[in-house]
This record gives C-alpha cells, sequence and structure tokens, in this order.
C-alpha cells in the first residue's frame, strides 16, 4: 500500500467510494488545477446567474435592477477575463510544467493572485449595479492577479530546457496581451471611455482568450486524438498553428482598424476581411476534420473536443459571410452571431471538454464523459444554437433569455458536480 493511502486511510485501488470522502478547503490546495478549476467555478456559476437574471429582467421589467454603467460591458468583461483565465491557470500549470520539463509550482503559491481575480471579479459584478468605482477596484485586484500569474508562467518558460517551447511562449505573450488589455479596460472605463474600454475587451478575447485557445488546441487535441483512435496519428505541423495566429491576428486588427477608415477604404476592408475570414474557417474545417473529427465522434470526451473546435471554423465562416453580404450596405448583416458561435459554441464547448477531462483523470476518475456530461454538452449546443437565432432574428426576445437561462443552467449544474471532486482526495488514493 502507497504511503499516501496509509496515510488517508485509502486502498491503493481507492477504498470507500469518492463521493462519501469528506470535502475539505484545504484540498483545493493539493494540486494547482485544483485551486484555479475550482475557483474558475465559482465565476462560471456567479456570472452564468448573474446574466440570465440581467436577461429576465430586460425582458419583464420585474426586477427593475439599476446599473452604474453598460451592463453589456460588464458581461463582456466577466466572460473573458473571469473564470476563463482561472480554467487557464489551473491548467497551464499542471501540463505546462510537463511540456517545458521543470518542476511545478505549489498550488499555495498561486493562491493569492487567484484569490484577487475570484475576489475582484466579483467585486466587478457588484459595481456594475452600484457604483462605477467598486468596479474598478475589482477590475484593478483581477489585473494585479492576472498578471502575477502571467509573470510566474514565463519563469517557468525561461527555466525549460525543452527545444520545443513554441506553444508555451504563444500561451505566455497571449497572457502579456492579457493583462496589457485588462489594464486598459480599466482605465478606459475610468475615463469614461465605454467604447474603449469595449475595444480593449475585444481585443483580449482574441488576443488573449483566443489564441490561448488555439495554442493548446493544437497541441493536445491530435495527441488525445492519436491516444484513443491508434489509426489517427498526432500530424500537428506549425505551419497549421501560424496559420491560426494569423487569422485571430486579423481579427485584433478589425478591433481597431474600422474606426480608422472611411468610405471606399472602410468597405475594402470589408471585402477583404469577409475573404480573410472564409478563407481561415475553410483551413479551419480542414484541419478539424483531418485532426479526425469523423472517428473521433464514438468517443464522447474525445467527440467533445472535436466538436469545440469545429465551432471556431464555423464562427469564421459566419463572420466572413456576414462581412460579405453586409459589404454593399457597408455594415456586418449577421451581427453578434459569429460572436456567439466562437466564445459560447468555440471556448464554452472547449472549456467544456477539457477542464472535464483533467478533472477525470486528476482525480482518478476514468477519462470518459458520463450520460450528465454528455448531456449537458448537448444542451449547451441547444444554447448556442438559440443564441445564435437570437441574434439572426432579434424581435423573440425570450430567444435571448433562454439562452442565459439555459447556459446558467448547464454551468451550473457542472459546476456544482466538479466542484465536489476538487475539494476531496483523488479516487486512486495518489497525490494530487
Amino acid at each position: 500500500m502507497s504511503t499516501v493511502a496509509r496515510t488517508q486511510g485509502l486502498s491503493p485501488r481507492g477504498g470507500e467510494p469518492p463521493a462519501r470522502r469528506p470535502w475539505r478547503v484545504r484540498h483545493l490546495l493539493l494540486a494547482p488545477h485544483r485551486l484555479g478549476f475550482a475557483l474558475a467555478m465559482l465565476l462560471l456559476l456567479a456570472s452564468g446567474l448573474w446574466w440570465a437574471l440581467v436577461q429576465v429582467d430586460r425582458a419583464s421589467g420585474l426586477i427593475g435592477l439599476r446599473y452604474a454603467f453598460s451592463p453589456t460591458l460588464g458581461h463582456a468583461a466577466v466572460m473573458t477575463f473571469g473564470f476563463i483565465p482561472l480554467f487557464f491557470s489551473g491548467f497551464l500549470f499542471t501540463a505546462g510544467p510537463k511540456w517545458l520539463g521543470v518542476a511545478p509550482p505549489v498550488a499555495r503559491a498561486l493562491l493569492a493572485p487567484l484569490l484577487l481575480q475570484a475576489l475582484g471579479w466579483l467585486l466587478w459584478l457588484t459595481g456594475v449595479h452600484t457604483h462605477v468605482s467598486l468596479a474598478l477596484a475589482g477590475a484593478g485586484a483581477a489585473c494585479l492577479g492576472l498578471g502575477a500569474v502571467v509573470l510566474r508562467f514565463w519563469s517557468l518558460v525561461r527555466r525549460s530546457t525543452e527545444p520545443d517551447r513554441v506553444h508555451a511562449r504563444t500561451v505566455g505573450v497571449a497572457g502579456l496581451v492579457g493583462v496589457a488589455s485588462l489594464a486598459l479596460m480599466t482605465v478606459a472605463l475610468a475615463a469614461g471611455e465605454i467604447d474603449l474600454a469595449g475595444a480593449a475587451v475585444r481585443t483580449a478575447l482574441w488576443g488573449f482568450v483566443v489564441v490561448t485557445y488555439v495554442a493548446v488546441a493544437h497541441r493536445m487535441i491530435p495527441f488525445f486524438t492519436s491516444s484513443a483512435v491508434p489509426m489517427v496519428g498526432a500530424w500537428r505541423p506549425f505551419w497549421g498553428l501560424w496559420a491560426l495566429l494569423l487569422a485571430v491576428a486579423v481579427e485584433v486588427l478589425a478591433v481597431w482598424l474600422p474606426g480608422l477608415l472611411s468610405g471606399p477604404l472602410a468597405r475594402a476592408w470589408m471585402l477583404a476581411r469577409g475573404l480573410l475570414e472564409l478563407g481561415a474557417g475553410g483551413v479551419i474545417l480542414w484541419l478539424a476534420v483531418v485532426w479526425g473529427l469523423v472517428q473521433s465522434l464514438k468517443i464522447r470526451l474525445l467527440a467533445m473536443l472535436h466538436l469545440g473546435f469545429l465551432w471556431l471554423g464555423l464562427s469564421f465562416v459566419l463572420a466572413g459571410v456576414s462581412q460579405l453580404a453586409g459589404w454593399g450596405l457597408g455594415t456586418p448583416v449577421l451581427g453578434l452571431a459569429p460572436l456567439h458561435a466562437l466564445s459560447m459554441g468555440c471556448l464554452g464547448s472547449l472549456m467544456l471538454a477539457m477542464v472535464t477531462r483533467v478533472s477525470c483523470g486528476h482525480s482518478g476518475r476514468a477519462l470518459v464523459a458520463d450520460t450528465l456530461v454528455w448531456t449537458l454538452f448537448w444542451l449547451l449546443q441547444l444554447a448556442v444554437l438559440l443564441r445564435i437565432a437570437a441574434a439572426l432574428w432579434p424581435s423573440p426576445v425570450w430567444l435571448l433569455v433562454l439562452a442565459a437561462l439555459l447556459w446558467a443552467g448547464v454551468m451550473g449544474v457542472w459546476a456544482l458536480r466538479l466542484s465536489g471532486w476538487y475539494g476531496r482526495v483523488r479516487a486512486d488514493g495518489r497525490p494530487g
């Protein structure tokens, strides 16, 4: 029997069922993923319920919520900077040290910066309805916490002697973009420049969040697929990563460039952007097929990863169609549909899949998506379709309400379920 099993009174095969073991706060400090994921789940639950409440109030007027500043900015910021960077921290300080061949930090070393982020975004949500200064204090605290985490990740990169550090460096650069964007958003809001604050959030969405997702997907999806489906090789050429990053760079440019153009130049930019987005979407959809999309459908957890990546390609196609169809009018025609195909469809699906996989593996459970997770995944796909429909057909406000309620329900059930794992020791009695 192992030392860990003896000290915790468990057999090497796990002893008593995991659900019966006591949940303890101190167990969150047994590994970085436990702490990062648990705090991310807290924010995911809070932000989902908050936004659903806002949508219900907008549709009915029954609650009478008051706002210190735009709730749209509040929503965009917490969905971009809130729970996602905490999930990044849990994953990157678990997988990152393995990529880089260095010792991982202990979870306690991450406690202060991760708490700063979690508490900061809870203050932000409170400040949306009370006073902008409270929101600014929360954003400032979150920025300090995110900056500390990014610097710590860069310390791992600098210590590494691995010849292949491309993915880790890409993630590190994305983190710097995230910190700079959050700082700009905070300063812009303090100055009352809501449009500038919104542009900073969109910059972070693409330059920080999507870049991190793309780097991790390029490294991990082919690896996971080849491990589970022997007939599919781990093919991940670096030109594919550069093509994906180039597509993202175009979207970052699109945040700032249209405000500097007018007349024929603006129309030319719409045409060029639409064509580039359609081309990028085509490449991503092709990569999805080459990486084993069809073969993955027999394995639930793997299928979730591939279908999430498929949404990335679909979001670019929708964006390209929106630009080209609106070229004659001088404005895109599909509204927020491409954005939510990206955020809810791609980022939400990959988050559900990747966090479930890491949580299963590092809690001593089988790497499978059980019936509950599989059902939640498909309910999430329904929420995405409802949100896209609401963007394309804006009159029925109930579509937006249903999408928000379904997102909150799916993420709430998922968060409560997995949070129960993080505060308990591993099912197999191993450390971590």
